[in-house]
């Protein structure tokens, strides 16, 4: 836990009361298998100085997730989503039907 949150503390500004809660923004371009189709993905990670509070991706608010170092594992509708915060990546599985892998930048 203490890895994420030093990772994702990297875009707090200078200054900021580490109790309020904190917003950062991740866009992922992930290619999608076997279509060879690529997506913009855009994750928004909101966090305090304890814990991560909320996860969405593309403006919608994902239903649970769960945490293992600094990896946020999710899904949205038949997608099973883990964003590695620290290597900036991003996978994910349509049931088998479709992988995607990509990369991930801190807007």
């Amino acid at each position: 836990m203490k890895a994420l949150l030093a990772a994702l503390a990297m875009a707090c500004t200078a200054g900021a009361a580490q109790s309020a809660v904190q917003q950062v923004q991740l866009v992922c371009d992930a290619v999608y298998m076997p279509s060879r189709s690529s997506w913009s993905r855009v994750v928004d990670i909101g966090y305090d100085d304890k814990r991560v509070r909320s996860v969405s991706i593309d403006g919608v608010p994902v239903y649970t997730f769960a945490i293992a170092q600094t990896v946020i594992m999710t899904a949205l509708d038949n997608e099973r989503i883990q964003i590695d915060t620290a290597s900036q990546t991003w996978s994910s599985d349509f049931r088998g039907q479709a992988t995607a892998q990509g990369r991930c930048e801190r807007r």
